[in-house]
């Protein structure tokens, strides 16, 4: 009679390897379900992650600075957005064309809000790299509408941007240069194209804009978006101050073609609408972003932007759903308990001899625990992380928050993906109480590889320091809850502070499960090598 009870039924009778495993696994869980203080273990971590984080949203109160307590504009693609703009426009029905020259762009850029009652002489002479100016199509002036724009900018040359998070490059040079512009709508279908000399065009981008009215508003923009300016920096802390910019732009050879003939003379300067779409920023006087047209010549000032809304930006209003999902962090420690005495509490109290016995391949023994405190942690990581965004993200709205809307599939990702981090993190656990046959080693190890480096990177270390921790050790696997991609039209502080991570969201993942993976590999051959 065969006394491999993993291989063989009752008198000898062979039990085939997938049946034994599977009972392997039912034996493994009947374990977990039946210790009461692993099971609370798991509902406590849940609960944590809903509770420290309802305490911190609770506890939380946000200022809108200048801008009114609203709701932020929403892209046609779903993104946070601003719209914020100086816009001399006109009614264009059907197809047609407008081309002028930006003659000249200038800027004004204040160190801090400007009070009622100052003007633009508090301000100083500077131009921010993504100030722009030129011709811009809309579907209206609402704020979030869609929309397709030809530019030049303070640094970064010739662009056309459209719907927010589309940035097209043009021809390079100096905003010193003069330049021409035009945009050509053909249905829903927009070309812009640049030239030096009025004569000579270059074609920078074609885009098709769905749903696009028959009649949009065209015509003139100017905006600079706020600036930032660093006063000093070290070790976990870093000063900045900023304020509102200006962009001053002078245009000239205006023209304007369309259905209605009389679009021809638009470079009169009659019928023309000037808005400040989105209000003027910072406390600029409304009356300093006003249209003036003299022979021809059209001088528009503005202030904000035209971009995504990105967290870590000068003037940065919302805030990323991975705030309402602080009480991860005590999640990770308390399932790493539960995880790691699932293997060393049977060491602890002699019971291991008895799971070998009746199982003797013990890497299997070892994949079979992997496997059930995975999938627990991984149900009871998802009711908890899904139950903090929802309820947290309501009182942090209560409180005077904005949070950046996102896509479904991100928010899912966001809440599927964090559920994963904690149920690998559960496993790496186990691997290590494997080794080391002690929990405390395990939840230390734990601490110090996966949360310890994330805390460092976000309060203490510099940018580059941080950056390359969090390509290096576990806690890369929190770029999963990045939300906000990294824009290169908009100049922002894109570190593990506000929420960036150098590695994409399951990239970083994938670094935890390598960590795991080496930590399983490791215990598995210290279990087949060491006595019991």
């Amino acid at each position: 009679m065969s006394t491999n009870s993993d291989t063989s039924g009752p008198y000898g009778t062979p039990v085939p390897a997938g049946r034994s495993f599977v009972r392997l696994l039912r034996s493994e869980w009947t374990k977990f379900r039946t210790v009461r203080g692993w099971v609370l273990g798991m509902v406590v971590a849940a609960a944590v992650t809903v509770l420290i984080g309802l305490f911190v949203a609770s506890s939380a109160q946000f200022s809108c600075g200048d801008q009114a307590c609203t709701a932020l504009p929403v892209g046609p693609e779903g993104e946070a957005v601003v719209d914020q703009f100086s816009f001399a426009h006109q009614p264009l029905a059907g197809d047609g064309s407008i081309t002028v020259r930006v003659s000249s762009l200038t800027g004004l850029f204040a160190d801090r809000l400007l009070q009622p009652g100052q003007g633009l002489s508090d301000m100083h002479p500077g131009l921010d790299a993504w100030a722009k100016a030129g011709l811009i199509i809309k579907d209206g002036t609402g704020q979030g509408s869609r929309y397709a724009a030809i530019m030049v900018t303070g640094g970064h040359g010739v662009r056309m941007q459209y719907d927010y998070t589309h940035d097209v490059a043009g021809p390079p040079g100096p905003v010193s240069s003069p330049r021409w512009l035009r945009l050509t709508r053909d249905g829903a279908t927009i070309t812009g194209s640049a030239s030096t000399d009025g004569r000579s065009w270059t074609a920078v981008g074609t885009v098709t804009l769905a749903g696009l009215p028959s009649t949009v508003q065209v015509g003139l923009f100017t905006t600079s978006p706020s600036s930032s300016h660093i006063t000093s920096q070290g070790l976990g802390a870093m000063a900045s101050t900023g304020g509102p910019a200006l962009a001053t732009a002078v245009f000239d050879q205006l023209r304007l073609r369309g259905a209605d003939p009389a679009g021809a003379d638009a470079g009169s300067g009659a019928g023309w609408t000037s808005d400040v779409i989105g209000g003027a920023s910072g406390g600029i006087p409304a009356s300093a972003e006003a249209l003036r047209t003299a022979g021809g010549v059209f001088t528009l000032s503005g202030s904000g932007d035209i971009a995504p809304e990105v967290p870590g930006a000068a003037a940065a209003r919302g805030i990323t759903i991975d705030f309402t999902l602080v009480g991860v962090f005590a999640a990770l420690i308390a399932i790493g308990v539960v995880a790691s005495m699932f293997i060393t509490a049977e060491y602890r109290h002699g019971l291991i001899r008895g799971t070998f016995a009746a199982s003797p391949r013990r890497v299997r023994v070892l994949l079979a625990k992997a496997i059930v405190v995975g999938v627990v942690t991984f149900v009871a990581g998802l009711a908890g992380v899904a139950a903090s965004v929802l309820l947290n993200s309501r009182i942090l709205r209560d409180h005077g928050a904005s949070i950046l809307p996102t896509s479904s599939a991100t928010e899912i990702r966001v809440v599927v993906g964090t559920a994963a981090l904690l149920a690998v993190t559960a496993v790496f656990a186990l691997a290590v109480g494997t080794l080391t046959r002690r929990s405390s080693s395990a939840i230390t190890t734990v601490i110090a590889v996966i949360v310890l480096p994330y805390l460092l990177a976000i309060t203490f270390l510099p940018a580059a320091a941080a950056n390359w921790l969090l390509r290096l050790t576990p806690s890369a696997a929190f770029a999963v809850q990045q939300s906000v991609p990294e824009y290169p039209q908009v100049d922002a502080d894109y570190s593990p502070f506000q929420g960036y991570f150098p590695l994409a969201p399951w990239a970083g993942f994938a670094v935890l499960c390598a960590w795991t993976l080496a930590a399983l590999a490791s215990a598995a051959v210290a279990l087949r090598r060491r006595d019991v």
